[in-house]
């Protein structure tokens, strides 16, 4: 198997400190200490550690499994209903402890890095144009009440979701995202 370069190691291990620590909870020497390079490997690849994290977002955004609202094979309501359940599993298989990068970047950073908070509105912007689609084809099909706003509704998922993440790192249990599933595909997206 070909060996990572030097600018995906660093980017691999930023991602994973990054998400269990936190943009401001390490350093430089600690994203180099765990790749196994030397400090200046860093700079030759980036020139700060904002750049760096500009990069793992960018690595990030290939992890939310987006390509699956795509399927038309499956009908749009069950299509999120499983680009949830991934994101479910996900925390459930970090213990409830990391909650979604993105939603960790946007409370710690947003006011530190307008770089930062210009592209996580982006992939917001992008992943609520996803789900609209989707939230639309299911309008279309009768399968959810038609006078529901595509945009609207999927706007309303994301900050539902990211809610019940933050409250799923506090409470470190599942039951916020059960409470999310109730509401949304029983209530929300249902005629």
């Amino acid at each position: 198997m070909a060996r990572r370069n030097v600018r995906d190691q660093l980017i691999v291990v930023a991602l994973e400190l990054f998400h269990t620590r936190g943009y401001n909870g390490c350093g430089v020497s600690d994203i180099t200490d765990a790749t196994g390079v030397p400090k200046g490997s860093f700079y030759n690849h980036f020139k700060s550690k904002e750049l760096l994290a500009l990069a793992v977002l960018e690595r990030y955004q290939s992890l939310l499994g987006m390509d699956a609202l795509k399927d038309r094979s499956k009908p749009p309501v069950p299509r999120l209903r499983s680009l949830f359940e991934g994101y479910m599993a996900f925390q459930a298989k970090w213990g409830f402890s990391r909650g979604c990068l993105l939603g960790n970047f946007g409370a710690e950073l947003s006011s530190q890095s307008p770089a930062i908070r210009k592209v996580l509105k982006k992939i917001f912007e992008r992943w609520c144009d996803a789900v609209a689609q989707v939230v639309q084809e299911a309008k279309e099909r009768g399968d959810i009440d038609k006078r529901r706003d595509a945009q609207q509704t999927a706007r309303f998922l994301y900050n539902a979701w990211q809610g019940a993440v933050i409250n799923s790192k506090v409470t470190r249990s599942q039951a916020p995202f059960e409470n999310f599933f109730a509401v949304i595909f029983d209530s929300v997206m249902t005629r």
